[in-house]
């Protein structure tokens, strides 16, 4: 038996922030426990867990004091990792890209007019960039 992914970590200064970015792109919810307080307590999550909707992990976010944000499609600050969506058509690619401009996202590339696997680059709130294309996943 090999070893199975059991979710892809981000690092963010802002956990709660990112971890709201994706949960709100990707349709995902908390894991039971890394809900935000409802209570007025302060919000100081160090690591929080997004499932889908079978509960199976699939993100993670990690509170980090200090993230130089990727300076990509420089090299100065490299990538490292980029996490990469698929949509089923150039419409839907438009679509998602708009929510997740309004969810806090910046467009790095464009590349829709590449008929083959039309996509767009972006980084999310924290800087890690992320890729939404036209694609089978």
């Amino acid at each position: 038996m090999r070893p199975q992914r059991m979710h892809t970590a981000l690092d963010a200064e802002d956990a709660r922030g990112l971890a709201e970015f994706y949960r709100q792109l990707l349709g995902l919810r908390y894991r039971a426990g890394d809900e935000p307080p409802t209570d007025g307590t302060p919000d100081d999550a160090d690591w929080l867990v997004l499932v889908d909707a079978s509960g199976r992990r699939q993100l993670a976010v990690q509170r980090t004091d200090v993230l130089p944000r990727s300076t990509w499609p420089s090299t100065e600050v490299p990538m490292q990792m980029h996490l990469d969506f698929a949509v089923p058509t150039a419409e839907a690619l438009e679509l998602h890209r708009l929510h997740a401009e309004q969810l806090g996202a910046q467009v790095l590339l464009t590349r829709t007019q590449v008929e083959s696997e039309p996509l767009y680059v972006l980084a999310d709130p924290a800087g890690h960039p992320f890729c939404l294309l036209v694609g089978v996943p």
